[in-house]
């Protein structure tokens, strides 16, 4: 269909009059390219930690990494359903009259933006509270998070963010096609109804909520091994703090300069009355913005490893020239001494023999 045309479709949603000009061969190239560093980027990330929980299936280490493996999969799941569609809604030249008659393509495509959207957010800020508990509360932490609990806190987090998704379904309030046809999800122009504002803010709500608890929660767990690093200078195993800190901040960091746009955008939208004063390119640069998260998440847990970072720590060293990096002091290890902080904790034996003559001198 040309450009010019703007139809409208009942039930299917309105093409507005200001539609967005989108080169088509650009758009399919970004999007094929997308889909394709993110399902490789998370398969592999997938891989690690599959291979990481097959040799280390302690209770303090189990649950960090089925949160960390659902996280990876539900990025993965994002990129082949939601991407697949959009691969094929710019190659039938965003022609939505022909394969959209019923509106079921559009339906589950919105749902999908929904759940995909949410889901990792919430799978997030439930690994940093899992991971503050693990910290501040280690014996808590080994009785209690078990790896049934963990896979019974996956299912609640999943069908939460379901029901959201079908929340305007239930209702009989169809999602819209968007204003450059290329994507579908909640009213965003001229939002008048009091329900379609109610969907555009209880997402970006939810969804600012769960980068609140990260960023809570990693504040309070980074200071936490901060205060234990430099109350317990003769310790081993310092550097496991600091690797611990390193993955909290890139964590948080991607999530908060990735989600926060497209967050306070649609708020945005949903707050302001009659129009959302929003344009169509703001939206999309918002919207890939988002996009980059689920391609960015997995590098997180591949890059930040003992090999990988060790290299870069010599780089680092040889390329400042002095010694400013005590690099025996960053023996930066796997996801395995990452968590050996709770496990030392769990195991008063364990604690023992990894802390010999620094604990029986201040037992004494």
């Amino acid at each position: 269909m040309n450009s010019s045309k703007s139809p409208v479709l009942a039930g299917n949603g309105i093409f507005s009059n200001t539609t967005c000009r989108t080169e088509k061969k650009i758009s399919v190239f970004f999007s094929v390219i997308f889909m394709t560093v993110g399902i490789l980027s998370n398969t592999l990330a997938i891989a690690i930690l599959m291979k990481a929980y097959q040799r280390f299936r302690q209770k303090s280490k189990a649950s960090f990494l089925l949160f960390a493996s659902g996280l990876v999969i539900t990025d993965l799941l994002g990129h082949l359903i939601t991407g697949t569609i959009a691969v094929f809604v710019y190659i039938s030249d965003k022609d939505w009259i022909r394969f959209n008659q019923s509106n079921v393509l559009c339906s589950i495509f919105g749902i999908c933006m929904v759940f995909f959207g949410l889901c990792p957010l919430f799978l997030g800020s439930v690994m940093a509270v899992e991971r503050c508990i693990g910290v501040t509360k280690p014996i808590f932490h080994s009785t209690k998070m078990t790896s049934k609990h963990v896979k019974m806190m996956l299912t609640i987090v999943c069908l939460f963010a379901i029901f959201i998704a079908l929340l305007p379904i239930f209702r009989l309030k169809a999602y819209q096609i968007q204003a450059s046809r290329t994507w579908c999800f909640y009213k965003t122009e001229h939002v008048e109804d009091w329900e379609d504002r109610f969907y555009l803010l209880l997402f970006s709500c939810l969804g600012l909520l769960a980068l609140g608890i990260s960023f809570l929660c990693n504040a309070v767990t980074g200071i936490t091994l901060l205060r234990v690093k430099f109350k317990s200078q003769h310790r081993q195993g310092r550097s496991h703090h600091f690797e611990m800190i390193i993955q909290l901040l890139a964590i948080m960091c991607v999530s908060c300069i990735c989600w926060s746009p497209f967050l306070v955008t649609m708020a945005s939208i949903g707050i302001n009355e009659n129009h959302s004063g929003e344009s169509c390119e703001t939206i999309l640069f918002a919207l890939r913005m988002a996009t980059w998260n689920q391609i960015l998440d997995p590098w997180v847990y591949i890059l930040l490893r003992k090999a990988v970072l060790k290299k870069l720590f010599k780089i680092a060293r040889r390329c400042c020239g002095v010694h400013l990096i005590n690099f025996h002091m960053w023996e930066l290890s796997s996801i395995k001494n990452s968590l050996r902080i709770a496990a030392i904790s769990d195991s008063p034996v364990t604690s023992k023999q990894m802390n010999q003559q620094p604990l029986s001198s201040t037992g004494q």
